[in-house]
C-alpha cells in the first residue's frame, strides 16, 4: 500500500450485504492468490466517489462453511484488490442478556478458541510476530459508532468476541463458560480473519449482528438455522444502511491510519535478510512488500 493513496473500503459479509443503493460502477472481478481460492470473485465499485470492495464470505449462496474459508487468500485478495482498510459484518450469538437479536457489536476484543485454520502469513523461512493487544481499529470502531447511533440502531460499543470452530453450535456447557469469561458474542468467521487482516497491515473493524442467545438463555429456544436466517433477514437492509454511512466517514483520511494499522510490520519480521526464504517472501508481495522491499 502506498501511504499516499486513497482509502478503499473492503467489507467482508454476507451475500446480500453489496446490495446498497447507490453503489455504481459494480464489477465482479476474479483476483488470484498464492494462498489459493478467495471464497468467490470480489465486487468492485463506488458508492458517492468512495471505492469499495465487497467479498461474500461463503460466497454466493453460502457454499463455504466456517472451518473451510480460505482466510488467507481472502485478506490476501483484498490487499491486492488496493482495500485499506475492512469492515466486517458477521452473525453471532449472544452471551449477554442486554445483547438482544438485532443488536449490532462493534467488537474490540477476541478470544480464538479455533484449531483447524492456517492462522498466519508467515511461516519457517520468514517469521514474523505482530501486535494483536488491540485487535480491531478504534477509528473504524469510532465511525461504526457514530453511523450507527445517528441511523438509530440498536448497538453497543466494545466487548469481546468468541470465535468457535464450528459448524455445530455451541454445548450449553460451552455456553455457559463462555459466559464466565465475559464474553459478549459467539460466532465462528472472526477468527484468524482479524489476525490475518493485522500480517497484511489493513485496518480491521467488525459489526457482530446478533440473531440468537446461544443456547444459554433459559426462555429462548435454543439456536435454529431458520432463526438465524429470520433475524439476518431483518438485520440486512440495517447492515447497509451501515455500510453506506460509514463509507464517506472514512474517505477523508490522509496518511497512515494513526491507530498503526498500515504500519503493524514495522517492527515484526524476525528472519535476518539472508536467511529469508524467497519463495515465500514472494508470496508476500502484497502482504508484506512494503517492508520487504524497504
Amino acid at each position: 500500500m502506498v501511504e499516499s493513496d486513497r482509502p478503499v473500503i473492503g467489507v467482508i459479509g454476507g451475500s446480500g450485504i453489496y446490495e446498497i443503493d447507490g453503489l455504481e460502477n459494480k464489477q465482479w472481478r476474479r483476483v488470484e492468490s498464492p494462498f489459493g481460492e478467495p471464497s468467490d470473485e470480489l465486487l468492485f465499485g463506488e458508492l458517492d466517489g468512495q471505492p469499495l470492495v465487497f467479498l461474500p464470505r461463503h460466497g454466493r449462496g453460502h457454499r463455504i462453511p466456517p472451518s473451510r474459508l480460505n482466510f488467507r487468500a481472502n485478506i490476501d485478495a483484498m490487499k491486492r484488490a488496493g482495500v485499506t482498510e475492512i469492515l466486517s459484518l458477521s452473525a453471532v450469538g449472544s452471551l449477554k442478556e442486554e445483547l438482544a437479536p438485532g443488536t449490532f457489536v462493534i467488537v474490540d476484543q477476541f478470544i480464538d478458541r479455533t484449531f483447524a485454520r492456517e492462522k498466519t502469513f508467515f511461516d519457517s523461512g520468514l517469521v514474523a510476530h505482530v501486535s494483536l493487544a488491540e485487535p480491531v481499529c478504534a477509528r473504524l470502531g469510532d465511525a461504526l459508532e457514530a453511523v450507527a447511533g445517528d441511523l438509530g440502531l440498536p448497538h453497543a460499543r466494545g466487548g469481546s468476541y468468541m470465535v468457535m470452530e464450528g459448524p455445530q453450535f455451541s454445548t450449553k456447557a460451552e455456553s455457559e463458560l463462555y459466559r464466565q469469561w465475559g464474553c459478549s458474542v459467539i460466532g465462528m468467521t472472526n477468527m484468524p480473519e482479524a489476525k490475518l487482516a493485522r500480517e497484511a497491515e489493513l485496518c480491521y473493524a467488525t459489526v457482530a449482528m446478533v440473531t440468537d442467545y446461544d443456547c444459554w438463555h433459559p426462555d429462548h429456544d435454543h439456536v435454529t438455522v431458520d432463526e438465524v436466517i429470520r433475524t439476518l433477514l431483518a438485520n440486512a437492509d440495517k447492515a447497509r444502511a451501515l455500510v453506506r454511512g460509514v463509507a464517506p466517514r472514512l474517505s477523508g483520511r490522509s496518511g497512515p491510519c494513526a491507530s498503526g494499522c498500515h504500519h503493524a510490520l514495522d517492527n515484526a519480521l524476525i528472519t535476518h535478510p539472508e536467511a529469508r526464504d524467497p519463495e515465500l517472501a514472494a508470496k508476500l508481495d502484497a502482504v508484506a512488500g512494503r517492508v520487504l522491499r524497504g
